[in-house]
């Protein structure tokens, strides 16, 4: 997995455990693409800052996953809800086809 997917995957599931502040620099790198420069110049601190700070709490959040996994078994989650909905395009019955891949939506989209 490509380091960026993985720290907007691990965003996403403990972004909330963040500060404002860590969250908000995270989201600006990872999520719009933004240089660091352009992150520090309106919160008016270094790039160097700003690096140090999102090296952190990369750090916070790879911690988290170590301890906790949940964002792995959202992955896995993810995997075999894509694997039932490809093996129920095979169904031959319209009707039971329709009610499993509306199931099956309906449950990927609480994850």
């Amino acid at each position: 997995m490509a380091k960026e997917l993985k720290f907007v995957m691990l965003l996403d599931c403990y972004g909330d455990l963040l500060t404002d502040h860590q969250r908000s620099l995270m989201e600006m790198y990872y999520c719009e693409d933004l240089s660091l420069a352009e992150i520090g110049q309106p919160m008016n601190i270094t790039r160097q800052a700003v690096r140090s700070i999102i090296k952190r709490t990369e750090d916070i959040l790879l911690n988290y996953e170590e301890k906790l996994g949940f964002a792995e078994k959202l992955g896995m989650m993810r995997e075999c809800f894509g694997r039932i909905e490809a093996a129920a395009e095979h169904i031959t019955d319209e009707d039971t086809r329709n009610t499993i891949l509306s199931e099956t939506a309906r449950i990927a989209e609480l994850l």
